[in-house]
Formats: C-alpha cells, sequence, structure tokens
C-alpha cells in the first residue's frame, strides 16, 4: 500500500483557522460518480422523517436518480420524488435552496415557472431562490442533508449532464438530458458521512438557509433507525472530520478563506506525494505553493489531472488561459522531474470531464469538496469541502492510511482502466507516483499527459482576468467599477444580491 509510518507533528486541522468544525463520523464513503450517488442520496432519502435539506448549485428537478433502471421506491424522477416523499412522511419538510443564475438558466432548460409555482404550494416543500451573494458571486456549495444524521458534501450537482459510471464509455443510452441530447463522459466525487459529522454540516447547510432567507431552521431531534443506505461501503470508519468553508464578504458576514488556508497546510505539509483532481487550475496561490515544493531538492510528487478543456467557449478563454501560464510556471519549477499534469480520454480517445475536486497528501489526508483550483473558489463563492487527517494519536491510523492510499490508487487505476492490483505492483516495483502513471498509461481508456504542445495555442487576453476569476467579493466591486468607468458607462451602486455570476 505504499503507506509510511506517522511522524511527530502537530495536527493539520485546526477549527477556526483551515476548517470550520471537526466531528465524529462512524462512517464516510467517498462516492465517485453521480450514477452511485444519485441512488445512494435516494435511498437516504427514503429514511427521512422530518427534514431533508438540500443546497445546491443547481438541481433539475427533471432528472432521474436511475436512469439505468429504476430499483428503489418512490418515483424515478426528482421532482416528482420530492412531492411524493412528504406525502408518505406526515412529519417530513422538504427545503431546497437554489442559486439563483442557476435558476434563471434552468427555465431556458425546461424547468418553467409553473413548475416552481406547484412546488411553491406545496405546503411542506420549500424552494428558495438564493441571490444573497456579492457581484459575480455563485453559490457552489452541493450538499444534501437528512434529519441532520447523514449528509453527503463534494462536487456532484443533482442536475443534467452529470449521471456517469466509472467506466466512461464512449457511448451511454442513459447518457442523456431530459430534453433527449445525449453528452459525453463525466468524472466526478462527492462524500457521504453519518455522526456528529453530519451534523457539522447540517449546521453550514442551516446557516445558507438562514443567510439567503432569514429563516433559522433549528436541529431535528433524535431519532430511531440507521439511515445510511444499504450497499454504501464505508471507506473509513471512525474517523474525524473537517469541514472547510469559502464564503464571500457581505455586509452583515465577514469573509471565510477556510478552504484556501486548508490547501496551503496540505500542500506544505506533504512529505512524498501530492494527487489533485480539479475542474481548473488557475488559483495563482495554491500554484505558488506547488512550486515552491517543486523547487525544494527533496519535495514531493505532485499529480494533477484536468479535464482537457474547461466546460464552454468563454471558460475556454479564460480558465485554459490561464492553466497554460501557471502550467509553464511549474514545469519551469520542476528540476527534479516531479510534476506531471494529465486529462483522461475515453477508449475511443474522447476527453472524460474531470469535475471531481479531490486532494490526497500522501498517506495522511484526503479532501473532497466542491471548490476548484481556481481564485473564486477561495474567496467569492460559497464552498464546502470535507478532509479527514490521519494522525499520530488515531488508534486505527494504520487502517486509515491505506484506506486514503485506496482512494488515490482506485481513481488512478479508474482513469488509466487497469486492475487495481496491477498499479499497486507498479508502485510497490518503482516507488514512485509519476513513474506508475507513465508505466501504465497506453492507448485506449487512459490518461494524457499535458505539455507545452498541447497547450501551445491556449493563450487568451482573458487568462488570469479578474473579471472571469476574481479572488474576492471586495476585488469583484473594485473591478466592476473600473470596468463600467473604462468603458465609459455611468457609474451605479451595485447591490451585493445582484443575481449576476459566472461558475
Amino acid at each position: 500500500m505504499n503507506t509510511t509510518p506517522p511522524e511527530d507533528r502537530a495536527p493539520l486541522l485546526v477549527p477556526g483557522d483551515n476548517c470550520f468544525a471537526t466531528g465524529r463520523a462512524d462512517r464516510l464513503a467517498c462516492i465517485v460518480d453521480a450514477a452511485d450517488y444519485f441512488r445512494h442520496a435516494k435511498a437516504a432519502m427514503l429514511t427521512a422523517q422530518r427534514r431533508i435539506l438540500l443546497i445546491g448549485w443547481d438541481f433539475d428537478t427533471r432528472i432521474e436518480f436511475e436512469p439505468d433502471g429504476s430499483t428503489l421506491d418512490g418515483p424515478n424522477q426528482l421532482g416528482e420524488f420530492l412531492e411524493w416523499l412528504p406525502r408518505n412522511r406526515p412529519d417530513l419538510h422538504v427545503h431546497l435552496l437554489k442559486w439563483s443564475v442557476g435558476a434563471f438558466t434552468a427555465i431556458s432548460r425546461g424547468m418553467t415557472p409553473v413548475f416552481i409555482s406547484k412546488w411553491l404550494s406545496h405546503s411542506r416543500v420549500h424552494l428558495e431562490i438564493d441571490t444573497r451573494h456579492p457581484l459575480r458571486g455563485a453559490h457552489h456549495q452541493k450538499i444534501v442533508v437528512i434529519d441532520d444524521r447523514i449528509a453527503f458534501c463534494g462536487g456532484i450537482d443533482m442536475t443534467v449532464d452529470r449521471w456517469d459510471r466509472p467506466g466512461h464509455p464512449d457511448h451511454d443510452d442513459h447518457r442523456v438530458t431530459p430534453s433527449g441530447k445525449s453528452y459525453g463522459p463525466w468524472h466526478d466525487a462527492t462524500t457521504a458521512v453519518d455522526g456528529a459529522a453530519a451534523a457539522v454540516i447540517a449546521e453550514v447547510a442551516r446557516d445558507r438557509w438562514e443567510t439567503a432567507t432569514g429563516e433559522r431552521l433549528d436541529p431535528t431531534p433524535e431519532l430511531d433507525g440507521d439511515p445510511w443506505p444499504d450497499g454504501l461501503l464505508p471507506t473509513l470508519a471512525k474517523v474525524d472530520v473537517a469541514v472547510a468553508r469559502t464564503l464571500p464578504h457581505l455586509d452583515d458576514r465577514d469573509e471565510v478563506r477556510e478552504i484556501e488556508r486548508l490547501y496551503l497546510t496540505a500542500i506544505g505539509a506533504a512529505r512524498h506525494r501530492l494527487y489533485i483532481e480539479s475542474q481548473y487550475l488557475a488559483a495563482r496561490v495554491i500554484v505558488d505553493a506547488l512550486v515552491e515544493r517543486l523547487r525544494e531538492p527533496d519535495g514531493p510528487e505532485i499529480v494533477v489531472v484536468l479535464p482537457r478543456h474547461a466546460d464552454g467557449w468563454l471558460e475556454q478563454r479564460a480558465m485554459d488561459g490561464a492553466r497554460r501560464r501557471l502550467l509553464h510556471r511549474l514545469w519551469a519549477a520542476d528540476g527534479s522531474d516531479r510534476f506531471r499534469a494529465y486529462h483522461p480520454v475515453t477508449a475511443d480517445g474522447a476527453p472524460i470531464y474531470v469535475h471531481a475536486k479531490v486532494l490526497v497528501v500522501d498517506d495522511m489526508l484526503l479532501r473532497v469538496g466542491s471548490s476548484n483550483l481556481n481564485n473564486r473558489s477561495m474567496g467569492l463563492d460559497s464552498e464546502c469541502d470535507l478532509a479527514v487527517e490521519v494522525t499520530d494519536t488515531d488508534p486505527r491510523g494504520d487502517e486509515h492510511r491505506a484506506r486514503i492510499v485506496d482512494v488515490r490508487d482506485r481513481l488512478l487505476a479508474e482513469h488509466l482502466d487497469v486492475p487495481l492490483d496491477r498499479l499497486r505492483a507498479e508502485m510497490d516495483r518503482s516507488g514512485s507516483l509519476v513513474t506508475t502513471v507513465d508505466a501504465l498509461r497506453g492507448e485506449g481508456k487512459t490518461l494524457v499527459l499535458f505539455d507545452a504542445e498541447t497547450v501551445g495555442d491556449e493563450d487568451s487576453p482573458l487568462a488570469e482576468n479578474e473579471l472571469m476569476d476574481p479572488e474576492s467579493a471586495a476585488r469583484s466591486a473594485v473591478l466592476e467599477r473600473t470596468y463600467r468607468f473604462l468603458a465609459g458607462r455611468p457609474m451605479r451602486r451595485r447591490p451585493q444580491t445582484s443575481p449576476q455570476g459566472v461558475t
């Protein structure tokens, strides 16, 4: 497993600094790809007794939990299910909080105002549109909490274009939008936790609800029964879980940058290997930290898995351009050949879109969440990540270290389309993550290397453009006023609750 013995060191996760709080989970599961997530989330919601709280960048009520064939009770479609469930649970309330821009784009996709009105007329289904964010800010958290006893938190949205399986075939008849349009392979990740860890996430979700609506939801009372879905195997057991946030400055709230500090702490603590999956590589403060580690003669190896291109024309110009510049900085710092960036492809060579946000540090820290390696995830958008650290005092430390490595290895085996045993054997032989991946890359479904030629034509005037990817609410407002002045437009005070944003 290539685990390393513990060393005497202070804990990395510090509530009030690089995380909000920690809570013990009896079970934590790392869930890869939305086919499993949608099914397990529905199974958990079927156990709900008092409250389901869904916090999202976007929800599309037309998606199916199991497009490949329903195996669970209740309607297969999200919207119908969330209407059906309260009718069969007399004490159950369903609360949905959706980012304002996500709501507007949903109407253009076919979720009409008439359907929204139908939801709002249901006495125990509460749909709210969250406009409480700074100019150009997005609500990017993806959270589902059931009775404060089990919570899902990570990178997967319950919306269109997300459902896929780890095999990521080139063609899948079930990978289709509600309007009948096919979409490409999509790689993603989230987590499920129970116990006190779920209660911490529930507090974060209730805080978001109160900020958006002014209504404070009380914690749910203790309930009987076990809400953990059958068939969802825990990745870790009896483990402390940290919850870290990004929250932008509002008139009545200071900025929270716990996630940025968590990234910097984790990168600085790595001894041997850093494994990262992200939708973007555009956060200069994070890349600066990686550069410093690469400049060390005995620093860690760094492997980053990204999508080939950002999703959408404008994001490609801005985010791919920023990635090109930052990759060149990393390559220039890599004097010991310890850095690689890859993108996954299908058996026929088509790109697999990477939407997962994962960080594995050696065998001592696992982070899964909603935050990307871009500036806005550090200070402008609302984000929520979970992290697990193996400390020197952990009585199950050896088991937990092995399971953290297992998460990394299984992700790589999926991308490389090789048996897990083969990947581990190569890792044991070489002792190097970079060497292992390079040795196992091949034809068909695999990881393709980013190099200077790959990104040669991706420079853009929008690269590292602060209007596209601002690092804070204050910076976004200043840049907007400057832009309007230079454009010759009259300057107006813009409300902090403006629903404009790009994510």
